[in-house]
């Protein structure tokens, strides 16, 4: 598939979807972690969850006008990509933990910069780039791939 116009613009709708994604994934990651005291990794997938969710809805009418019938089936493929985009993003915050500890050990300390960030919150961040680019193409490619028309004439 070449890159057109279309693509392009198919992208960038997916990420203002993935944006309003990681809001949600964000504000539910806070809860569970600071107000609810689970664990990093268990409050990730609840709110990868919730993300996933509000994202197909979005991604469904705007980034990929989609005229499925069976949305029930069409749900549960983007949830499959979603799920491994979760492995994707888990494994990537785990790497990241396990081979450069000191990020876990300078928690809280931020990077010194203008704002203060809990090495956590970054690690998602570069978790996310990543999953975004294999949601992307999983989801062109496999949820809302569009079938070819057949000329009858």
């Amino acid at each position: 598939m070449t890159l057109t116009k279309e693509l392009f613009w198919k992208f960038v709708r997916f990420g203002v979807v993935g944006f309003s994604g990681m809001i949600v994934d964000y504000a539910f990651l806070f809860l569970f972690v600071k107000v609810c005291g689970l664990p990093d990794l268990l409050a990730n997938a609840f709110s990868f969850t919730l993300a996933a969710t509000s994202n197909y809805i979005l991604n469904r009418i705007w980034t990929f006008r989609s005229h499925e019938k069976q949305v029930g089936k069409e749900y549960l493929k983007f949830f499959l990509v979603s799920l491994v985009g979760l492995v994707i993003n888990t494994l990537t915050i785990f790497l990241f933990e396990l081979f450069i500890p000191e990020w876990k050990a300078n928690s809280g300390h931020g990077f010194h910069f203008i704002v203060f960030i809990e090495y956590f919150y970054m690690l998602k961040f570069i978790a996310i780039v990543i999953t975004t680019l294999w949601n992307f193409c999983g989801n062109l490619l496999f949820t809302f791939r569009q079938k070819p028309t057949t000329d009858n004439n």
